[in-house]
């Protein structure tokens, strides 16, 4: 059988491995764009990696299209592997980003880790909007477009007046998303995870990904190591952060205290995330400004017209005295009527021929 694959993609390179296999970065022939295909590793017939296939193809399916999620495009079994085409995020992932910093003494710093936890957790809202959980929640399921011109974001609720950014963070690999209602839960990664699914109490899932983004940020922040298990992980899941090597502002730290809230109930959830005043300062400083300039226009455009008024009033003055005499020949007419001497000089002035 001819490999659709093969004759419809051309293959660049391996960008990336995990559970569900490789990942490439391959050019369709058919329009000349770059995508990111992901090709399972094993053949899934009787694997366990089966249902990790469908359920990403099933949650994309479900989910359409968000800016802030990987976009899918078309998946399909050859060879008893399955392959999905996604969009090709062309900054990498978030982890890419994490250990680029780690190699060069970097650290993301305080405004772009609220702009990451403000555009995942729009990701998050509309996936929770959606009845599903992702529950894989980590950097490198975080991935990064950066964007050749800048553009208004698109989404519901308003969410569209955030500052236009030229990065954009998107969710990706949906092999662990399950609904809320019909939960069929498998473990994401240990280190995210919240000790209440550990627990089996699914009754809060949105949650646990909160949990696991609160996470995500302390590492994207320099934390160096997050623990698998002992008692280092339980001392985390009580509402302790881990070690951060960079100064944070109180509201931003206490933000991400109440992400890893022990009580899955604290935790805020993305819809409330979009919306707080931390994350959305920003929008509503340009907002404020943008009002202030408007105010501004509009007291200009106000004493342009009274200036131009004025001197539309000025200039209606100076044409209704314009038959009066010069000051010049006001003096030499008054010259010229002086009588007498010095004690009995009269004066009379020439007007109108008189």
């Amino acid at each position: 059988m001819v490999s659709r694959y093969k004759t419809e993609f051309l293959e660049i390179e391996r960008i990336g491995a995990g559970e569900f296999g490789a990942v490439y970065k391959c050019v369709k022939r058919l329009d000349g764009c770059i995508y990111a295909i992901k090709r399972s590793k094993k053949p899934l017939a009787g694997s366990t990696d089966e249902q990790l296939a469908l359920r990403e193809v099933y949650a994309h399916a479900v989910l359409g299209h968000h800016p802030h999620v990987v976009r899918y495009y078309s998946a399909w079994a050859e060879d008893d592997h399955m392959i999905i085409q996604n969009e090709y995020c062309n900054g990498g992932s978030l982890q890419d980003l994490i250990m680029e910093n780690m190699k060069s003494g970097q650290l993301v710093m305080e405004q772009e880790l609220k702009e990451i936890l403000l555009q995942v957790s729009m990701g998050l809202k509309y996936i929770h909007s959606s009845g599903l959980v992702h529950m894989d929640i980590k950097p490198s399921n975080i991935f990064i477009c950066r964007k050749l011109t800048e553009s208004k974001q698109e989404d519901s609720d308003g969410e569209d007046e955030i500052a236009s950014t030229s990065v954009l963070y998107k969710i990706g690999d949906l092999g662990h998303v399950t609904s809320i209602t019909n939960q069929q839960v498998e473990e994401g990664d240990s280190r995210f995870l919240a000790n209440e699914i550990l627990q089996e109490d699914y009754s809060h899932l949105p949650k646990a990904d909160l949990f696991a983004l609160g996470l995500t940020i302390t590492v994207a922040a320099g934390t160096s190591h997050l623990p698998c298990n002992d008692d280092s992980w339980h001392y985390i899941r009580k509402g302790n952060l881990p070690e951060i090597p960079q100064s944070l502002s109180p509201a931003f730290l206490d933000l991400l205290k109440a992400l890893i809230h022990p009580d899955p109930a604290a935790r805020p959830s993305a819809a409330a995330l979009v919306k707080h005043p931390i994350l959305r300062r920003s929008v509503g400083k340009a907002a404020q400004l943008q009002k202030q300039l408007n105010v501004e226009k509009f007291k200009t455009a106000m004493l342009e017209r009274e200036l131009k008024a004025a001197k539309q009033a000025q200039n209606s003055g100076k044409d209704e005295c314009k038959d009066l005499p010069s000051k010049s020949d006001f003096i030499c007419k008054s010259r010229r009527r002086l009588v007498g001497g010095k004690n009995t000089r009269s004066l009379s002035f020439n007007c109108g021929g008189y």
